[in-house]
């Protein structure tokens, strides 16, 4: 499960050169800082001549209205009415510098990559009445996750993200694939004290 992530200046602006690229006309204002369930996040989508960048709420409205649906399960997208139609044809990417997890005793890790470059997690959006939501796909933790949670954002590479937002058949392919390898760090480590 992710249910908070972190966009620091570097991820902002690499959004931003990302986009530049194909749109020079792109002027979004990317927020920095943590992003919850609820509020607006900059996602990488198919846009009219290429990728583009959009703002939109992180979370599907649930069946009961306080209630926002912010990940989805990549084993089950294909079969779940909420998703199918998202995981055809509305596939996004959320760009973020970290994600963070807590465990049992609700200690904090902050996920990372070791590279400390940008994380791509794969997603997907739909329209609910006039606007657009977004949710993050989730797949089983890998090796340096497990301990903490037993899910963790499905997460793209650089070189995937187009194969991720044009391409279906591929895009599917990509619900399977293993997780990368991640930096975990505690945001306190207790330390024994002897007397």
């Amino acid at each position: 499960m992710c249910g908070r992530y972190y966009i620091d200046d570097d991820t902002a602006r690499a959004i931003e050169q990302l986009v530049r690229r194909l749109d020079q006309s792109f002027s979004l204002h990317i927020q920095t800082g943590d992003i919850f369930p609820g509020q607006q996040a900059p996602i990488l989508l198919a846009g009219a001549s290429g990728l583009t960048a959009g703002l939109l709420p992180w979370g599907f409205p649930g069946f009961q209205k306080s209630r926002l649906i912010f990940n989805a399960r990549s084993e089950s997208v294909l079969e779940k009415p909420m998703f199918r139609d998202s995981i055809k044809s509305r596939r996004c990417v959320i760009p973020a510098r970290s994600f963070y997890e807590w465990n049992r005793q609700r200690e904090k890790y902050t996920f990372s990559r070791p590279d400390h470059g940008p994380l791509y997690l794969a997603g997907l959006y739909r329209r609910f009445e006039e606007e657009d939501h977004f949710v993050i796909l989730t797949t089983a933790a890998n090796n340096s996750m497990q301990e903490i949670h037993p899910r963790m954002p499905l997460i793209l590479e650089n070189g995937q993200l187009r194969d991720w937002i044009f391409d279906t058949g591929k895009a599917e392919a990509l619900l399977r694939q293993a997780p990368p390898e991640l930096d975990a760090t505690a945001e306190y480590h207790q330390q024994t004290l002897k007397f």
